[in-house]
């Protein structure tokens, strides 16, 4: 078995533990640190999170160069990239902390109306605690790319399977034993800390890596810098979409707001990690594909393959929870938790396009074609940020989850499609009838009788059923000959896909 088919594997074996550690976990840390504990653990790794954008892309730019010089046999310009990317991460690692301490300073004037002094305390505390995990894992990251680049993917998921099941052992012990969040964020810097020296080792003994530090030519520099920056632009648009909303129900419905509001984040973030099982090691063959000339058709084929994979997968998630996500809601994390289910139901549903068909986002990077996606995502993230800030004061954070879902259905769903269809050549026509096809396939699996609780589910189905017959040719026309069989709600499929 060679390493891509592993890695994607193992991605889902991640994944499946993930999940597992989510739905098991989470409900005993809730109750363990109680909702306004857990809001502000949430709402500080959200403050931390605006300081990752400080990686500016980085990342897959050294994936990008280092699979291209891999296809082009170019030993000496990957070792003069490594010390390059070394170098700007350590600065970057020292902005992080000045940045982060001023944040540290001016916590008083941010937060003092909705939190106690207590809770502020705590909150410093946390800051300071992630801010040296986050100087550190600047620099180190480097090596964590560059094995991404040279496809060692069964030594890198196998780490990070040790690291959940070894960092979540550990924190229920701590939890039990009566500590905190404080003692949560300590061990999560010492098993990241762990990991990243992981890397480093395998890069050194392994990959035989060497860094040197050289002067480089001020063109590849503006080549690399054109890349990340707009690699950088797509992941604000990603923190906009998703930490700000904390920040924003911190700032005005407090810290019960933000727990639910994170909680539904924790199950999109779930939903999310099962569309990048594939996608995720594509980076590197997708771009010895673009190096080597592949035609435009081979790589299409390509997003259209693992596309039906995804789809499969997340439509299936998407329909058991709009049956089953009340009672699970219930269950997982409680009382207070209700409007979780409707928070999750709106990314759920307007991430679905975005996610099936984030091979999309590989291409475009190994392409270096992201200067459109990244302008047209800035333009709809800032716009979702002032509607969240609306919307947050009269409806909390289902306000927020209404302002995200919108503009994840008309940038990612509705834009982004038009754009890989008529500038990238993406035959994303073939790719709908295929989703349709896949559509079909699930309605024939599922049990017939299967009843849908609700009129979202009923709604959903008649949606999907309907494009469905769309992209059948047979059925143009002849609708009251392909309707389906079962109308009545009990008689509905599981199928809201």
């Amino acid at each position: 078995m060679n390493q891509v088919k592993a890695g994607a594997i193992l991605n889902y074996v991640i994944i499946g533990l993930n999940a597992l550690v989510g739905l098991v976990y989470t409900p005993f840390m809730l109750r363990c640190l109680g909702q306004n504990e857990y809001g502000l653990y949430s709402l500080v790794a959200s403050i931390i999170a605006y300081l990752t954008l400080l990686d500016f892309g980085f990342g897959p730019t050294v994936v990008r160069y280092t699979a291209k010089y891999i296809a082009e046999g170019k030993e000496k310009e990957q070792s003069a990239l490594y010390g390059l990317f070394f170098s700007l991460y350590s600065v970057i690692g020292l902005l992080a902390l000045g940045i982060g301490f001023a944040v540290y300073a001016n916590l008083d004037g941010l937060f003092d109306k909705t939190m106690s002094q207590a809770d502020l305390s705590q909150a410093r505390t946390m800051i300071l605690l992630l801010l040296v995990n986050l100087a550190v894992t600047f620099p180190m990251s480097v090596f964590g790319s560059i094995v991404t680049a040279y496809e060692r993917f069964i030594f890198q998921k196998m780490m990070i399977i040790a690291r959940i099941l070894l960092s979540t052992a550990v924190m229920i012990g701590i939890l039990l034993l009566g500590y905190k969040a404080v003692a949560m964020v300590i061990c999560q810097t010492v098993f990241n800390l762990l990991l990243l020296a992981s890397n480093y080792l395998y890069c050194k003994h392994k990959l035989h890596v060497k860094l040197r530090f050289e002067k480089c030519d001020r063109s590849f520099i503006r080549e690399l810098l054109g890349f990340s920056i707009w690699m950088f632009i797509g992941d604000i648009m990603f923190k906009f979409y998703y930490s700000t909303g904390s920040f924003v129900l911190g700032a005005t419905s407090g810290t019960t707001a933000v727990a639910v509001f994170a909680l539904g984040v924790t199950l999109l973030q779930m939903y999310i990690l099962f569309s990048g099982g594939i996608s995720g090691v594509l980076l590197p063959r997708i771009t010895s594909m673009v190096t080597k000339h592949s035609s435009d058709p081979e790589i299409s084929d390509l997003f259209v393959r693992v596309g039906r994979l995804q789809f499969l997968i997340l439509g299936l998630i998407l329909g058991g929870f709009v049956v089953f996500g009340k009672n699970f809601i219930r269950l997982w994390a409680d009382e207070g938790y209700e409007e979780v289910y409707y928070i999750a139901i709106l990314f759920f549903s307007s991430t679905l396009i975005p996610l099936i068909q984030n091979t999309g986002i590989v291409i475009l990077q190994a392409r270096n074609r992201l200067r459109y996606r990244a302008v047209m995502l800035l333009t709809v993230s800032a716009a979702s940020l002032v509607a969240q800030v609306i919307l947050a004061k009269y409806y909390g954070a289902i306000g927020c989850a209404v302002a995200i879902a919108a503009g994840n259905l008309i940038g990612q769903g509705v834009i982004m499609n038009w754009y890989y269809a008529k500038k990238q050549n993406i035959d994303v026509r073939s790719t709908c009838g295929a989703f349709a096809g896949r559509t079909a396939a699930l309605r024939t699996f599922l049990p017939a009788r299967f009843r849908v609780d609700g009129r979202m589910g009923q709604r959903l189905y008649r949606t999907i059923r309907s494009v469905e017959l769309d992209n059948q040719p047979e059925c143009h026309g002849k609708n009251d000959a392909c309707r389906p069989a079962f109308q009545t709600p009990a008689q509905t499929y599981l199928v809201i896909i």
